[in-house]
């Protein structure tokens, strides 16, 4: 038998290997293939799944939420009209139902809050209203009784309960048209009045005698005479209060306005407190021994303002000083 060809067997050895590694890699690559679509597919299911767990979170959790976030927003800024929309089936369907709920029973409660408020301050209005009636009866009483009376130690004791007689007005009178401010039924009616009227009205409230001579610059203002009397009295009884000398009366117009300067001559106020004097209620430090509700220069000051004007407060080396300012026509 006759050998073949060493170098023919190497040849077909060769090809013979080389085509096993052909299929070897065609077989890797199929395999690879399959396995990067099994990959993808898989981080597709994942995505999508991803994806659907998100749009439910969205709107069955955080939705619900931000919702329930924005509601508590609101009962928190004291909006209490708007009723939270109830998802009974969702994961905080209880909690909505409950926060509604809590939402109705504040509003019951704020608007019986403000029932019984207004309430009480028409009661102290109607008493203030009644209670001025039997004073005035006392104050003309005194009044009566110092023309007939002749001796001297009567009339000082009768001058003295006819100045407490006007105290109690006053404060009366302070109550009474600060609930009114609070029931938003303080008018004031603004028309054009001569500035002749206001020394008589500033004599009308110094029923002590203590203002000295002055004059009242020529003008018109826009006011309301009646409250501007309410004023002077407020103004002219703190400074019986608190000072007790002698007063001067100064005016001067600035520009657009009168500015009217009541000036005592008394310790004045610590000037810690003067930006104070003016807020509703307060009292400073002097004022433990006297009577009032720190109602005063409140009142004139909301007055003022609706006329628009303003009211102001300072200290002088000898002194205080209490400054109007009224709106020329």
């Amino acid at each position: 038998m006759q050998s073949g060809d060493p170098n023919e067997a190497t040849t077909r050895l060769t090809q013979t290997i080389v085509d096993e590694m052909k299929n070897t890699d065609a077989a890797r690559q199929s395999r690879d293939g399959r396995l990067r679509i099994f990959l993808l597919l898989y981080i597709g299911l994942l995505a999508a799944a991803g994806i659907g767990l998100h749009l439910y979170c969205e709107k069955r959790i955080l939705a619900p939420f931000r919702k329930l976030q924005g509601f508590a927003r609101d009962i928190a800024a004291g909006n209490l009209d708007l009723p939270l929309a109830m998802d009974r089936q969702g994961i905080f369907g209880a909690f909505t139902e409950s926060f509604d709920l809590m939402r109705e029973e504040l509003k019951s409660a704020r608007e019986n809050e403000r029932s019984a408020d207004r309430s009480k301050k028409e009661l102290v209005a109607s008493l203030s209203h009644d209670i001025k009636t039997p004073v005035a009866s006392i104050k003309a009483a005194v009044e009566f009784m110092l023309v007939t009376q002749r001796g001297e130690k009567d009339k000082r004791q009768l001058l003295r309960i006819g100045e407490k007689a006007e105290q109690i007005n006053t404060l009366i009178t302070n109550m009474f048209h600060a609930t009114l401010e609070d029931l938003q039924e303080l008018g004031v009616s603004v028309a054009e009045v001569e500035s002749t009227v206001i020394p008589r009205l500033i004599r009308s409230a110094d029923y002590r005698g203590l203002i000295r001579p002055f004059e009242i610059q020529s003008c018109i203002v826009l006011a309301d005479a009646v409250r501007l009397q309410q004023i002077f009295d407020n103004i002219i009884g703190n400074a019986y209060k608190y000072a007790g000398t002698e007063l001067e009366v100064h005016s001067v117009i600035d520009g657009q306005d009168l500015i009217i300067e009541v000036m005592d001559f008394g310790p004045g106020v610590p000037d810690d407190e003067l930006p104070l004097v003016p807020v509703k209620f307060y009292r400073g430090k002097n004022a433990a021994e006297q009577s009032g509700y720190g109602l005063g220069l409140y009142i004139a000051g909301s007055l003022l303002s609706r006329m628009s004007g303003g009211i102001h407060c300072e200290n002088r080396a000898d002194g205080f000083s209490v400054i109007l300012s009224l709106r020329l026509a």
